[in-house]
């Protein structure tokens, strides 16, 4: 496996990022919260874009994977500052974006930022504001205190080990909400959705649909199939949003 290559960022962090050439619209992947980008469907679909000649990026936000930092220090902003810095240097064509969990948040909030950028996009399990939502809501009182008296508290995860969830995080959270104000996203988006995801709901997806101002936007459920969406047929499906955006003409 080649080295990453690694782009300093205004704010002085370090980002590991692999930029494969080809044909635009350059196809991006966005990981999830404590993902990276070398898990399984970045992995897929660089080769998958590689073997159609189609260009792709996929990079880890500062905190994840290779890049500088420690996840604790982050938030959903510093995440979005790191998208939109890696992918206004790294790219100049039109994007296909690939967001999933909190990648589809990250997708949103440079979409709803840089829609002109935007060729189409990908979500899988979108997450958006679920700092808010997820977290926040869910806080008992004992959780709310400990967060309060040491700045942090610790979540399990059905598919890892146990968030630190940061006071920043939570409040940072608040400023990149996306599904309380209007959303437009003037190009073709195609959402996926496992119906035995345990991290985000169908009722998450059904809501994203709901809420965005979308002249071409479809939700496909899988059966039973989870959070990861990584096997086989998953990543077909993947593959086949790709596509389907690029028949569009994007």
């Amino acid at each position: 496996m080649a080295a990453p290559e690694y782009l300093e960022t205004a704010q002085g962090r370090r980002l590991a990022y692999h930029l494969t050439p080809g044909d635009g619209p350059t196809v991006v992947f966005l990981g999830g919260l404590k993902s990276d980008m070398e898990g399984t469907k970045a992995i897929h679909l660089e080769a998958w874009c590689a073997a159609h000649g189609r260009a792709f990026l996929r990079f880890d936000y500062s905190g994840h994977g290779e890049s500088s930092g420690t996840f604790e220090e982050g938030c959903i902003g510093d995440w979005a500052e790191d998208t939109a810095h890696v992918l206004t240097y790294l790219t100049s064509d039109a994007l296909i974006v690939v967001g999933s969990s909190m990648g589809g948040w990250q997708a949103l909030l440079f979409a709803r930022a840089h829609p002109d950028r935007i060729a189409g996009l990908v979500t899988i399990a979108a997450a958006p504001d679920f700092t808010e939502d997820g977290y926040a809501a869910s806080f008992t009182k004992d959780q709310w205190a400990t967060l309060e008296r040491d700045g942090q508290v610790e979540m399990p995860s059905d598919y890892m080990e146990p968030y630190i969830i940061t006071r920043r995080l939570i409040e940072d959270g608040r400023d990149q909400l996306v599904l309380r104000a209007p959303l437009p996203l003037p190009f073709p988006v195609r959402c996926l959705q496992g119906t035995a995801d345990t991290a985000v709901s169908t009722e998450t997806a059904v809501r994203l649909l709901n809420h965005a101002e979308c002249p071409d936007m479809r939700l496909l459920l899988v059966k039973d199939a989870d959070h990861r969406f990584s096997d086989g047929p998953c990543l077909g499906v993947i593959e086949a949003a790709i596509t389907e955006i690029l028949d569009t003409g994007a």
